[in-house]
């Protein structure tokens, strides 16, 4: 069986940040990556299931909104996936629209977006503050590329990505 490429990747070796994960035709799937893997902190499925939600809304949302194609956590509960049609070449658009969404889903008071039956499989199973203090940690990374003016590599580990 082929190993799939994300598999190639030295995941002990990945810190908090930002990744390119692969490249298909204009369409990037970038790796948030929330948490350093295989270190016991991970998020947990209410975090995660709360963030999707605002997450995807304010992305879809935003001003880049008409480039999203997913978003959503990683099975390992260590960040999530973000893919985005336009190439590499929006890298620095993309950066600033996720910028702004997590801004957003900080701001964010009220209803969580798609919270009743109708809306969610399992709409329950939600928490505004979850969501938030999620943010708030990844922030950080963000936060890091906004007070130094540059733009994250978008490379992993020796400059190899996982396309």
């Amino acid at each position: 069986m082929k190993k799939i490429s994300s598999f190639t990747v030295d995941h002990d070796r990945l810190e908090r940040g930002i990744y390119v994960s692969r490249i298909d035709g204009d369409i990037v799937t970038y790796d948030l990556r929330m948490r350093r893997p295989n270190n016991g902190d991970y998020i947990t499925p209410l975090a995660a299931h709360s963030l999707e939600h605002l997450l995807a809304t304010y992305m879809r949302s935003g001003e880049a909104g008409d480039r999203v194609i997913y978003v959503g956590p990683m099975g390992c509960r260590t960040g999530f996936y973000l893919l985005m049609s336009g190439g590499t070449e929006r890298n620095a658009e993309n950066f600033s629209a996720l910028c702004t969404a997590f801004d957003n889903i900080l701001a964010h008071e009220g209803k969580m977006p798609g919270a009743a039956r109708k809306e969610c499989g399992n709409f329950r199973a939600l928490s505004l503050k979850a969501a938030k203090d999620e943010a708030k940690k990844y922030i950080e990374v963000l936060d890091e590329f906004r007070r130094a003016g540059t733009l994250p590599t978008f490379e992993y580990e020796g400059g190899r990505s996982g396309i």
